[in-house]
């Protein structure tokens, strides 16, 4: 049972494999966990605290690592003597069932409805804004969000004396967990990810060395986020306005665009099912 067809990549030089492998990185890089949450947490108010969006960062690289060392390594051997039960009927009925279920909840994400939402709170931060000044260490101040920002400055987002303060005890383990749960949540969308697997160990490399071009491809899917990070503290005022576009786009089409991608997820899910049962 082949997850992906590989054609004519397969045994292809390194120079193509490589080549192949970043752009499946990059790909994976525009993904929700690995640049979206890391754009809305540079937002922040007040200078960034660059370790804690690192550590946000290893923590999705790391867990993309985890799982594709556990599919390198095993996938192959489970689906040779378990891939019988993934054709049988009862398992194609569950698919269909879960396919139409997301397609059915993917309606509820109504982006007039969240837009609404967040014109009737007005100026006041909500407590998702709250708690991402939380996670990158800073506390809203006096000021709170709706503060003057001085001359020339992006409201709300450069760091001054009125709009916040530090917080340099606040945990890590609230962000580590929103990474987690990020990284948790695109397992099942991971086609990119889980075509680099299938184009490394098809290429003939050894062990090591196929476990280290797939820590590299986890080091490039967070590379335009670190991008963004080193930009964000080395020429603020040049990288701000387009990560306040960002956030603003975002914030706008983040509830829509979650109910897009469920609903095509749903879509795909049941229209395979349906051809496996052999009803289409």
């Amino acid at each position: 049972m082949d997850l992906i067809d590989l054609g004519g990549l397969e045994g292809a030089g390194l120079g193509v494999l490589a080549g192949a492998l970043v752009v499946l990185a990059l790909i994976d890089s525009t993904s929700f966990g690995t640049l979206l949450i890391p754009v809305w947490l540079l937002m922040a108010p007040g200078r960034p605290r660059p370790a804690r969006l690192l550590a946000y960062l290893g923590t999705v690289a790391g867990f993309y690592l985890v799982v594709g060392i556990v599919v390198m390594l095993g996938a192959g051997a489970l689906l040779e003597r378990y891939g019988d039960a993934l054709d049988s009927r009862p398992v194609m009925l569950l698919q269909l069932a879960l396919g139409v279920f997301l397609f059915a909840i993917s309606w509820r994400f109504d982006g007039k409805k969240a837009e609404a939402r967040a014109a009737r709170q007005g100026s006041r931060p909500g407590k998702l804004v709250r708690w991402r000044a939380r996670a990158m260490g800073v506390e809203a101040g006096a000021g709170g969000a709706g503060t003057t920002a001085p001359d020339g400055a992006v409201p709300g987002m450069l760091p001054g004396p009125t709009s916040t303060v530090a917080a340099p005890r606040a945990s890590l383990l609230p962000l580590l967990g929103l990474a987690l749960g990020a990284a948790a949540l695109e397992v099942g969308t991971m086609l990119p990810y889980l075509a680099a697997i299938g184009l490394i160990t098809t290429s003939d490399l050894g062990t090591g060395t196929s476990l280290g071009v797939l820590a590299a491809y986890c080091v490039v899917m967070v590379l335009p986020a670190l991008l963004l990070l080193g930009g964000r503290l080395a020429a603020a005022r040049f990288v701000e306005p387009l990560l306040a576009r960002l956030e603003k786009w975002l914030s706008k089409n983040a509830v829509e665009l979650t109910g897009w991608a469920l609903g095509g997820l749903g879509v795909f899910l049941t229209l395979n099912a349906l051809g496996r049962l052999g009803w289409t």
